[in-house]
């Protein structure tokens, strides 16, 4: 039977770039692998045309041949004729260049070596993760905060061994002191971790009373965090070597602050500016004139309104907002006005807007516009 084309296999164009094909690849050798349809020899050929393809088609220079000559190129081995290298093996899977295609393909994961491993292999501690809720003034000015976490630390019994002092830990029978076991997956021989002693070589047979053989004891430890100005919720802090201790002298894991900003009763932030509702009264927004508003660093700021001045009109104070985090500079804050007609009157008040209304040509835009929509409406009927 004639050889399908090598991109037909793969199920890609002809001018598919490396990830295409490789992607492809992956996906067909998942499929069609020996491991997953046992005694299927339709998916076996499948899968060997697959990676015959992939196996030409990775490579530059053979797809470069094949491209040019198709498989008049190769012999019927799958070798490159003219002296290109590779091809397949008796098994008849391809000489890859990097053995870790494989693995990834069809296990997620990558070869590892089947030498010989030290036992009592250090290995970093776990990182610690901690929530601080602060005020919108703290997360403004900065502050500092004492907290208290409880972490493990290096047992000082054992020294971290995790073994009675006096004594070692064994070589692992299972794995020979290699951390690993040799399993067979279909056509591959898969390295896998030792079940007996965990990756680790050794056994700890006399284990310490102390921290009973895990090397680590559990410890409250107090310290003190410094919060920058300008932090926002969200905003994650690393405190190197604050986590968990290591195993067998490994590094200690980090302390990940993650704060959360409190919701304030006056300003609302939006970024780095902040955002300031301020109810002007009727009379002070028709006739203009000035007043005093509160900012976050506790002072009072004071602002003009002009005559005529509508709700919802914003006014602005530079750099007045929240710092700019571990820079210079700060937003702005926002003055959002709000126009408040009285809702109780006195009689000399209503009086006085009668006579207002009465003899007053005020001009009110907004009501005139309105009014000219409502005339247009009236005359398309």
């Amino acid at each position: 039977m004639a050889k399908r084309d090598y991109y037909d296999v793969l199920g890609v164009g002809r001018n598919a770039d490396p990830a295409t094909i490789k992607s492809a690849y992956r996906k067909l050798a998942k499929q069609y692998h020996p491991d997953r349809n046992a005694g299927d020899s339709s998916a076996e050929a499948r899968f060997r045309e697959a990676t015959e393809a992939y196996d030409v088609l990775r490579d530059d220079q053979k797809r470069a041949a094949y491209d040019q000559f198709g498989h008049s190129a190769f012999d019927g081995n799958g070798r490159a004729g003219g002296g290109f290298a590779g091809g397949f093996d008796s098994a008849g899977f391809s000489a890859f260049g990097d053995i870790n295609d494989i693995f990834n393909a069809f296990f997620g994961g990558e070869a590892r070596s089947s030498g010989r491993q030290r036992g009592s292999q250090a290995s970093r501690g776990e990182d610690l993760r901690y929530d601080i809720e602060i005020s919108l003034e703290e997360a403004f000015s900065g502050a500092a905060r004492n907290i208290a976490i409880a972490t493990a630390v290096a047992c000082a019994t054992c020294n971290n061994s995790g073994a009675t002092p006096g004594t070692k830990p064994d070589t692992c029978d299972t794995c020979g002191g290699a951390g690993q076991v040799r399993r067979q997956q279909g056509f591959f021989s898969v390295l896998r971790t030792c079940p007996a002693c965990r990756g680790e070589g050794e056994v700890i047979t006399s284990p310490c009373k102390k921290c009973s053989g895990t090397g680590r004891v559990e410890k409250n430890k107090s310290l003190t965090i410094k919060i920058p100005a300008g932090v926002d919720s969200g905003t994650q802090m690393t405190v190197a070597g604050e986590g968990h201790a290591g195993i067998r002298g490994g590094k200690a894991g980090n302390l990940y602050i993650i704060i959360h900003v409190s919701d304030h009763a006056l300003f609302i932030r939006d970024g780095n500016n902040l955002l300031l509702q301020v109810p002007v009264p009727m009379t002070k927004a028709a006739l203009g004139g000035e007043i005093d508003i509160p900012t976050l660093d506790g002072k009072l700021a004071r602002v003009s309104i002009e005559p005529g001045t509508q709700s919802d009109h914003t006014l602005r104070l530079r750099g007045k907002g929240m710092p700019q985090l571990q820079a210079s500079g700060a937003g702005d804050m926002l003055v959002d006005i709000q126009v408040e007609v009285p809702s109780r009157l006195t009689a000399k008040q209503k009086q006085l807007l009668h006579e207002f209304a009465t003899a007053s040509d005020a001009h009110n835009p907004q009501v005139d516009e309105f009014h000219n929509r409502i005339k247009q409406f009236f005359q398309r009927k």
